[in-house]
């Protein structure tokens, strides 16, 4: 689940004092702040764009709602509302049309207990738990989500490509992550991929620095941090799911949104994957670009503004 041990802000903080995904969690933003009042209508109104209050969700804030200006849609946005507790009831209210979420944060919030780990899982268990006055719409291929995360040499020298490649050299890895990443995922990655690794080192929000540095050989990093372009480190796949899916997945207040919002939306993440997603996010946390000039230009090179 995404932000288990920690954020992916903390990651980048280490780097640039600043996040990549910001100062939160999309599970369990913190900081709050004054809710957007008023609501959309289907027949022609307002939509109103929500993000959380971390960069990569207020630029996919901005796509949405640049995307959806492109199409004669009358937008206003509201970005950095705060924690889902806040922007989670606001769009269940109507206050908000649109907010850009992360599918296996917003099942975990809704049913702590669930136990669905793919895109597939995650959207039918979403579309069957969501109150009635909300819905998901196409879910992108971008994600953000924890990862066993290796450097380029140690993928190519010991052929890893998933995590299942690490069975076979584990036993001599060093492993690192946040403090609770022990406890949380020791078991779990030996029961499911057989891994057994030669120690578990806490390197928190130093993770992939430590991985280039070559104190541990294996880290969790999340999927859209910079540094896993800027230090060539590779996430490796998870085919069993360990981690569940965490999709960049439109949830829209049904009363609030028609064809074309829902078309235009459909249409942006039909084009959204994880490797653009870090490609922009590193424009942002790296090169200081506004999160709206890079998803207008994201929205023009894909042909949706």
């Amino acid at each position: 689940m995404k932000r288990l041990f920690s954020t992916a802000a903390v990651l980048l903080s280490a780097m640039l004092a600043v996040s990549a995904c910001g100062g939160e969690d999309p599970l369990s933003s913190a900081s709050p702040s004054a809710a957007p009042s008023g609501s959309a209508s289907a027949g022609g109104g307002t939509v109103v764009v929500g993000s959380f209050d971390f960069p990569e969700s207020v630029l996919l804030g901005s796509i949405y709602a640049q995307a959806l200006q492109a199409k004669g849609v009358t937008v206003e946005e509201k970005p950095n509302i705060g924690a889902r507790e806040i922007v989670y009831d606001q769009i269940k209210s109507g206050g908000l049309t649109v907010l850009p979420e992360y599918n296996g944060a917003l099942l975990a919030f809704i049913d702590p207990e669930t136990k669905a780990a793919s895109t597939e899982e995650v959207n039918a268990e979403l579309k069957s738990k969501l109150p009635p006055e909300l819905e998901i719409l196409a879910s992108a291929a971008a994600e953000d989500k924890d990862s066993l995360t290796v450097t380029k040499e140690t993928a190519t020298k010991n052929n890893l490509t998933t995590i299942e490649d690490l069975a076979k050299v584990s036993k001599d890895f060093v492993v690192g992550g946040p403090p609770e990443f022990q406890k949380r995922r020791e078991a779990q990655f030996k029961d499911v991929y057989g891994l057994t690794f030669k120690e578990w080192k806490p390197t928190g929000a130093t993770t992939a620095d430590a991985l280039k540095s070559g104190t541990i050989q294996v880290g969790n990093v999340f999927t859209t941090d910079p540094k896993i372009v800027l230090n060539d480190l590779v996430a490796l796949q998870d085919p069993k799911n360990v981690f569940s899916s965490q999709n960049i997945t439109p949830l829209v207040n049904k009363a609030g949104v028609n064809d074309t919002v829902r078309t235009t939306l459909d249409a942006v993440s039909a084009k959204l994957d994880t490797a653009t997603l870090v490609d922009m996010m590193k424009r942002i946390a790296v090169d200081k670009d506004d999160p709206p000039v890079v998803a207008k230009e994201w929205l023009t090179t894909n042909g949706l503004a």
